[in-house]
């Protein structure tokens, strides 16, 4: 299977877990040392998973136009634009994605992960 693909297998969990309000199953995708960038902040690997115990996170999400770096024998980068809604918001919102994951195993894991909202202002 092509690097791109296994790395959106992966990334495509990830929300499934989101949409579902499954935090163990965030978590299982996460690498312990898990390190997540959004405009919120900093976010681990429990506190990433924790905000799941309210429930779904969204409601509807679709990933677009996604890219794949190959960093090395264990290392994969997949970027991509998210479109989802929030639950109780009928209006979607849009974020840009980098995940970096690593291979071990069979599987992978993901080490870090930064969302960058759409029509955010370069610095």
């Amino acid at each position: 299977m092509a690097l791109r693909d296994e790395l959106l297998e992966m990334e495509r969990r990830v929300w499934h877990a989101m949409a579902a309000g499954d935090a163990a199953a965030d978590a299982a995708l996460l690498a312990p040392g898990f390190l997540g960038l959004s405009p919120a902040g900093f976010a681990g690997r429990e506190a990433h998973a924790a905000a799941l115990a309210r429930g779904p996170a969204v409601t509807a999400w679709r990933i677009e136009a996604p890219q794949a770096m190959d960093l090395g024998p264990a290392l994969g980068l997949l970027a991509y634009r998210a479109v989802f809604t929030r639950p109780g918001q009928a209006a979607e919102e849009a974020m840009y994605v980098a995940s970096l994951w690593q291979r071990q195993g069979a599987g992978w894991v993901n080490l870090y992960s930064q969302d960058t909202p759409e029509g955010a202002a370069l610095p």
